[in-house]
């Protein structure tokens, strides 16, 4: 089974059922994928929705088969009337599901895992989101990278779902060189070959240049010291240009200081067509670029072509 992939149901209340259905139906029944969930809500979302797929119940990852059916691996549920993300009952569950895909790639059973999107409300401000809680739990903390990717430009945030006020306070030179060194790292040894990587500034244009902002007493030695360590990275640049089709075609992966100054661009270039990867973890943990839309719930109105890159890109690597 060393080629199998696991697909975490995630959030209940969610469009993922459906993204899960229409992927696996869209990729000609795709034989080495085992979906980590509860079976009776998969089996009945999917129905609702008038989609026909054979849907089979195991209990434990040895009766998989590689057979034309979605094989779920099925984890307990404890619910009464609601599938709500703020019961107690959905948040362990959830929990418990990524719990068996961490061990199970952990031991090498299978070559990583795709998390369908969560609600961050499960993880009650104790982690920040789904790579702050598997770094925790791979004992990398603060090792980790976000890697957004497309094939023609990732971008990566140094912090990710933090407030805004608390970005500046967040950003020093160990964190840019921890960081970049990991990214630096982990890119090569997933498309064998060393990221051109542009850095940007924190502030609009760079703060002017003034000798006590951040880009020159912090940002600008982390480039020196990760210049001399053979890392190909070039800043800090404004963020207002960076994005520009002259600018990105020059480097493989942006780096930017805070989440929505490096997602916001690259969403408007892209759309969801992309994958995020976390990087720095002892597996592959991709998910798709979107969240739980709750807004189309129920309406056959989702798209799995994020979950399908994700599911391609594992397969590809593993080639």
């Amino acid at each position: 089974m060393n080629n199998l992939i696991v697909i975490i149901a995630g959030e209940p209340d969610s469009i993922n059922s459906e993204i899960i259905a229409k992927a696996w139906r869209n990729k000609r029944k795709l034989k080495n994928i085992l979906i980590v969930g509860n079976h009776s809500v998969l089996k009945r979302q999917i129905f609702e929705l008038g989609i026909k797929i054979p849907i089979v119940k195991i209990d434990r990852i040895k009766n998989f088969k590689r057979q034309e059916k979605l094989f779920v691996l099925d984890v307990p549920i404890n619910f009464k009337s609601t599938l709500k993300i703020n019961s107690y009952e959905v948040k362990n569950y959830i929990f418990k599901c990524f719990d068996i895909a961490h061990d199970l790639a952990v031991k090498k059973k299978i070559i990583g895992f795709i998390n369908a999107p969560v609600d961050k409300k499960i993880f009650n401000n104790k982690f920040l989101g789904v790579t702050e809680y598997l770094s925790k739990k791979n004992k990398c903390k603060n090792n980790e990278v976000m890697l957004i990717y497309n094939k023609k430009l990732a971008v990566v945030p140094l912090t990710t779902h933090i407030k805004i006020k608390e970005v500046t306070k967040k950003i020093n030179f160990k964190l840019i060189k921890t960081k970049i060194i990991n990214l630096n790292k982990f890119y090569f040894k997933l498309f064998k070959k060393k990221p051109r990587i542009a850095i940007l500034g924190l502030n609009p244009h760079n703060s002017e240049n003034k000798s006590n902002s951040i880009e020159n007493k912090i940002i600008k030695p982390a480039i020196i010291k990760l210049n001399k360590l053979k890392v190909n990275i070039k800043g800090p640049f404004p963020a207002d240009t960076a994005f520009n089709k002259k600018n990105a075609a020059a480097y493989d992966v942006i780096v930017g200081m805070y989440h929505d100054q490096v997602l916001a661009p690259f969403k408007a270039l892209y759309g969801y067509d992309a994958i995020n990867i976390t990087l720095g973890l002892k597996y592959l943990r991709l998910s798709p670029d979107h969240g739980t839309a709750h807004d189309i719930i129920g309406l056959n109105k989702a798209s799995p072509q994020s979950l399908i890159n994700t599911i391609n890109f594992l397969n590809k690597i593993n080639d």
